[in-house]
């Protein structure tokens, strides 16, 4: 493979350890080889010594040349010098023979593989050549010394390389999962988010604006009957009072992530009867309210959708239908629990109501998008039946196994009691 094209400030402590124990091996083969001639007293020492010193000097600079690691040819071109100061060491002395071995690494970390091979290979066969020219013979150990040299150089190298591209894999794809990790994060993030805007929503529309809404109508027919009737006016304001303090325990309820008041007072049931009487006495609409099957337990969440989704609808009758009577009724079976509000007012056609939020809209509309969307997010399903002047029905399915029976609300009655809201 190529040297590292890399600046040394962005290798890795194993690629930083591999090039510190190249160098010390080629310095200590140098020395070996100076240290040697010198010892032995050989007329050549003084020569040996320049060639190891210009050899030295040459490597040296080679590894601080940029270049060298980014340009294959300026490599080629110093190897070649490389190789020539190397030639004259092995011709001067045979233990130049061991700086073949630190030259085949250097040969293979800086050429293309292609071309690294036969640098390889013509360096081994230099160094059996120049080795059995000293000792004027070819034997088996001379030739298989720097062709082994050479194999293990080779075979280092590629083993290397390919932990190396093996390893960059694993990081790649450890960068790969850490950044879907993180932009999966947000997306759950943003989902959850969004959910959660969606149910404050939902809360709000179906209590407190619905509240709001309600006090306001209140408060009008208190001012159209003073001054003539002040008793008419002060229930009318009563009545607003006390829609007040639902909508203010229903903002409690908010913030302290509370069951809606109703429930948290008994069971889904009664709570629908309250609603329906409270509906009854504010609006003048005759709301009866009706339970078929035994009533069971339900998880909160079906119950704080079902009733949630009764005052809407309620609302809805009251505000749009012009009815003269309403019909709820609460159905508990098998498998599920369902939910019908039906009335005998004008109708509409479904399919012609504006998109919520919409200017054809006018700030209505969301009360069938957020029942709807209740149902939904409980795998029920939700279906509205209307026609002109054919009244209404909401029916809602939720499935939900019966688990334990709880008592039933007391026999129904066209009902009298909570606040009317304000619909979509």
């Amino acid at each position: 493979m190529t040297e590292e094209a890399v600046t040394s400030h962005s290798l890795t402590p194993v690629q930083r350890a591999l090039r510190s124990c190249l160098h010390l091996m080629m310095a200590a083969l140098l020395a070996l080889a100076v240290v040697r001639a010198v010892a032995d007293h050989t007329a050549d020492a003084p020569a040996v010594l320049a060639a190891a010193v210009a050899l030295c000097a040459l490597y040296v600079t080679g590894h601080r040349l940029p270049r060298l690691r980014t340009s294959t040819g300026a490599a080629a071109l110093w190897l070649a010098a490389l190789a020539l100061v190397w030639l004259v060491l092995l011709a001067l002395t045979p233990d130049g023979v061991w700086v073949a071995f630190p030259l085949f690494f250097v040969q293979l970390h800086l050429l293309p593989l292609r071309g690294a091979l036969p640098a390889v290979a013509a360096t081994t066969l230099a160094a059996v050549a120049g080795f059995g020219w000293h000792t004027h013979t070819l034997s088996v150990g001379t030739v298989l010394g720097p062709a082994l040299g050479a194999a293990v150089a080779v075979a280092v190298v590629l083993g290397y390389e390919a932990l190396y591209r093996e390893s960059e894999q694993r990081r790649r794809l450890i960068e790969e999962l850490t950044a879907a990790r993180s932009e999966l994060a947000a997306a759950e993030h943003a989902a959850g988010v969004l959910a959660e805007r969606e149910r404050l929503a939902r809360e709000i529309h179906d209590t407190l604006a619905q509240g709001l809404s309600s006090i306001q109508l209140l408060l009008r027919a208190a001012e159209r009957a003073l001054p003539q009737r002040p008793g008419t006016a002060l229930g009318h304001v009563r009545q607003a009072r006390t829609a007040a303090v639902g909508n203010l325990a229903e903002a409690r309820r908010f913030v302290r992530a509370l069951s809606p008041p109703d429930l948290a007072a008994g069971s889904l049931p009664a709570a629908l009867e309250r609603l329906c009487a409270t509906t009854a006495r504010t609006s003048g609409l005759a709301v009866h309210c009706q339970v078929s099957g035994a009533p069971t337990a339900l998880p909160t969440g079906h119950e704080v959708a079902l009733l949630r989704i009764a005052q809407s609808a309620l609302a809805n009758t009251v505000r749009h239908a012009g009815a003269g009577r309403a019909e709820l009724t609460l159905s508990y079976m098998d498998t599920e629990v369902a939910l019908d509000v039906v009335d005998d007012g004008a109708g509409f056609v479904p399919a012609e109501l504006p998109a919520p939020g919409s200017a054809a809209a006018r700030g209505t509309g969301f009360g069938l998008a957020a029942m709807r969307a209740r149902a939904r997010a409980l795998q029920g399903t939700l279906v509205v039946e209307s026609a002109p002047g054919e009244g209404t029905a909401v029916a809602v399915t939720l499935p939900c196994p019966a688990t334990a029976s709880v008592p039933a609300p007391s026999a129904p009655a066209p009902a009298r009691d909570a606040a009317p809201e304000a619909a979509s």
